[in-house]
């Protein structure tokens, strides 16, 4: 961890004009990075979430440009600006910080230090914000995509389901992604799907997920926090297909293989977070500062392989499935195949043309649509 002395050193030298510490070269002119911090979410840099491919990413990015690199592991939501103010007093030239919930924290750590780069893992950058801070983001509509098609794939019935937190971008994303998918494999599918409005409900996940297996569902993709995954651990419980998000949750979420049902997580719609943070640093690192978008947004798809499936494990689904699915990656990174779903806000192309959706949309008891989502709100991991 960071030390003490380290800090006393640092304050010395800066009070003596004797620290170059900085990204930016004392003439005004910029430098590559020769350090990077990183400031977890409320975890640990093993806990199996985006913690620890953030840490993977980071470090691989030091060890290839041969940067000094550390990391903090946050305890408590009030030691987000705490943490990160301690990378910059240690003087690392760029902050990797974790999480939505930590983004205002970034934002004003970027206002205060305009010569420390930022990177906000799965946080959104609005305009005008400080060109130091850039957020990475995911193309979520893919990686349901992917879902959906193994989803229509693997289904026996003709019927698949989703269970969702709130309506949020990223969350609409994936659930309309994950449906369009499913008909691009099989037209004729009937997709179920429910948004449940707090994310911290995997009781109503699964009451939900109980719901669409009695109406014939026999697969299951949960997305949205653990509301979603209460959805698949009911559902895999029961014997059912399931299909996780963000991480490969037949790690997180069924233990490596010990949870009851493990054998039916055929798959989980990742992001890569590992890559994305190795590139904005390796970008740092390099002097590519123009492929750097700060004050904005560094969008992760397939082209970029920031998105994609995890393995299958224990579940008995044939190989030729997968090497299906890796060929509708393709597509996806090619642009040969479209989503059909807004990127931005993932509203249905179709939709915002004014045209009407294929399949069966359930939102609650009464089958409403889905409200249209806005930029402003923030992405939630699953």
């Amino acid at each position: 961890m960071l030390k003490k002395t380290l800090i006393i050193s640092a304050l010395v030298m800066l009070l003596v004009g004797m620290l170059p510490l900085t990204a930016f070269a004392q003439d005004g002119e910029m430098s590559p990075i020769e350090s990077v911090c990183l400031v977890t979410d409320l975890g640990r840099v093993n806990d199996g979430t985006f913690n620890q491919f953030a840490h993977i990413g980071a470090q691989a990015a030091a060890e290839d440009f041969d940067l000094d690199y550390s990391f903090i592991e946050t305890q408590s939501e009030t030691d987000y600006a705490s943490n990160i103010q301690t990378c910059v007093n240690e003087g690392f030239d760029a902050v990797v910080t974790v999480g939505f919930l930590i983004a205002d924290a970034t934002r004003e750590a970027a206002e205060a230090n305009p010569d420390v780069y930022f990177i906000g893992v799965d946080q959104f950058v609005p305009p005008e914000s400080p060109e130091n801070w850039v957020g990475i983001q995911f193309r979520e509509d893919q990686a349901g995509f992917l879902a959906g098609a193994l989803a229509a794939m693997v289904s026996e019935s003709g019927i698949v389901a989703g269970v969702y937190g709130i309506d949020i971008p990223p969350v609409v994303k994936f659930r309309n992604g994950f449906e369009q998918g499913a008909r691009y494999v099989n037209p004729d599918i009937e997709t179920l799907g429910v948004y449940i409005d707090d994310f911290l409900a995997p009781d109503r996940g699964a009451s939900a997920a109980e719901q669409f297996i009695g109406e014939g569902a026999d697969v299951i993709f949960g997305a949205g926090g653990p509301t979603g995954t209460g959805g698949i651990l009911a559902a895999a419980a029961q014997g059912v297909w399931v299909i996780g998000v963000d991480q490969d949750e037949y790690v997180t979420s069924f233990g490596e293989g010990e949870t009851e049902g493990a054998e039916f997580v055929i798959s989980s719609a990742m992001k890569r977070v590992d890559q994305g943070v190795y590139d904005m640093i390796a970008a740092l690192a390099e002097g590519r500062f123009e492929d750097f978008p700060g004050g904005g947004i560094y969008v992760m798809g397939a082209a970029e392989n920031g998105i994609g499936l995890a393995p299958k494990h224990d579940a008995d689904v044939p190989d030729e499935v997968y090497e299906a699915l890796d060929e509708i990656f393709d597509g996806l990174a090619s642009g040969d195949i479209d989503t059909g779903v807004d990127p931005v806000t993932g509203e249905l192309k179709s939709d915002m043309d004014g045209e009407d959706m294929d399949g069966e949309d359930m939102d609650g008891e009464d089958g409403e649509m889905a409200p249209e989502a806005t930029e402003e709100a923030e992405s939630s991991d699953g």
